[in-house]
């Protein structure tokens, strides 16, 4: 019989990656509190250093926030040539190790260590040589999560940051799962929780006490992920050749704009910049989708999916304009985006299951 392999899966997440670049490229900001965006009225934080979070100071805060939570905050504008030059360094290491490598971003990715490059048989090893390697190749400092899922492995990595690791091995993962807080599971946002903590549901336990029924009732097509994942069922495999599931362009605004006129002016020159982008990938779509993001902060999406694939902007500005006037602006707005889904870029994943069960030495 074909059975799944345990698989030894390890998240790196490097630590507050983009400030902790800043501060390794300018020693005068370590120790500092540092924001890498913008401070100015219109300003967001990309991210924040570790001194600064302790302040309260977040990403996707408004500049303006972030200085009253941190008056003494220091903001610098971000490289990303540089960020993409460092990522490429420890994706390179990555890859000495396993070929099985999924980023998520510039700073985290997912490795499949079960069968290795050094032939190491510990996974919690590896995770601490490679974190020293990028630590001593670049600088920077990574914290990991390992475990046998890359559900466990993404929550672990966070548990000892920063500079830290955590291995939950496959015999302490269902344990483990009982006692997580409901927000901490993977498809779980602040509404769901929140549905949750009307149905008393708190915890992993309270959770795995629901049938699978009573999931289903109150959470449709949603309720038979949580009744796995909660019983270590979610084994999604690392995928080196990440599929690219969308292309955006967006801009932030100087001044908020109130008149529809005004935002197609606007979404006017984001799409010629989202058909470069597009063009650029080789890559077109049947799904557009608006993004509207108001003056309190609130965003709206309002998407449309075509019967064909497009990239050129006159046409994508055809279906923004529709999706702008399909109901009125509630609000001043103070950004707007295009992206498209649904692209000519799908490909058949592999099926092949292994069928031999490998002992896990974590």
């Amino acid at each position: 019989m074909e059975t799944e392999p345990i698989r030894k899966i390890i998240h790196i997440d490097m630590d507050a990656f983009f400030a902790s670049v800043e501060q390794l490229d300018d020693p005068s900001l370590k120790g500092k509190p540092v924001a890498v965006g913008g401070g100015s009225q219109r300003g967001v934080v990309a991210a924040a250093s570790y001194e600064a979070r302790r302040f309260g100071v977040r990403s996707a805060m408004s500049g303006v926030q972030a200085r009253k939570k941190c008056p003494n905050l220091i903001f610098v504008k971000p490289r990303f040539g540089r960020y993409k030059e460092l990522s490429k360094k420890i994706r390179d290491i990555f890859f000495e190790y396993s070929d099985l490598v999924e980023p998520l971003s510039l700073d985290e990715a997912f490795l499949d260590v079960t069968e290795n490059k050094k032939g190491n048989p510990s996974a919690t090893l590896i995770a601490r040589e490679i974190r020293d390697r990028i630590y001593d190749e670049t600088g920077l400092s990574a914290s990991a999560g390992i475990s046998n899922s890359k559900f466990i492995a993404k929550i672990a990595s966070d548990m000892n940051k920063p500079n830290g690791q955590k291995t939950i091995p496959p015999e302490e993962v269902i344990e483990f799962l009982e006692i997580l807080p409901i927000e901490k599971f993977f498809g779980i946002g602040k509404v769901t929780a929140a549905k949750m903590y009307q149905l008393g549901i708190f915890t992993g336990k309270e959770l795995k006490a629901k049938s699978l029924d009573f999931l289903i009732e109150h959470f449709k097509n949603s309720g038979e992920h949580y009744y796995k994942v909660v019983r270590g069922l979610y084994h999604s495999k690392v995928k080196p050749n990440r599929t690219q599931k969308s292309v955006a362009a967006e801009h932030t605004f100087v001044k908020n704009l109130t008149s529809e006129i005004f935002m197609m002016e606007r979404l006017e020159e984001i799409s010629k910049e989202l058909e470069k982008r597009l063009s650029k990938s080789k890559l077109a779509g049947k799904t557009i989708t608006l993004k509207i993001k108001y003056s309190d902060f609130s965003v709206q999406t309002r998407g449309k999916t075509l019967p064909y694939f497009i990239k050129e902007s006159g046409v994508l500005l055809e279906t923004v304009r529709e999706l702008l006037y399909q109901e009125k602006v509630k609000d001043s707005v103070r950004l707007l985006g295009i992206s498209v889904s649904n692209l000519n870029n799908r490909k058949k994943e592999d099926e092949k299951i292994m069928n031999v069960q490998l002992k896990l030495e974590f």
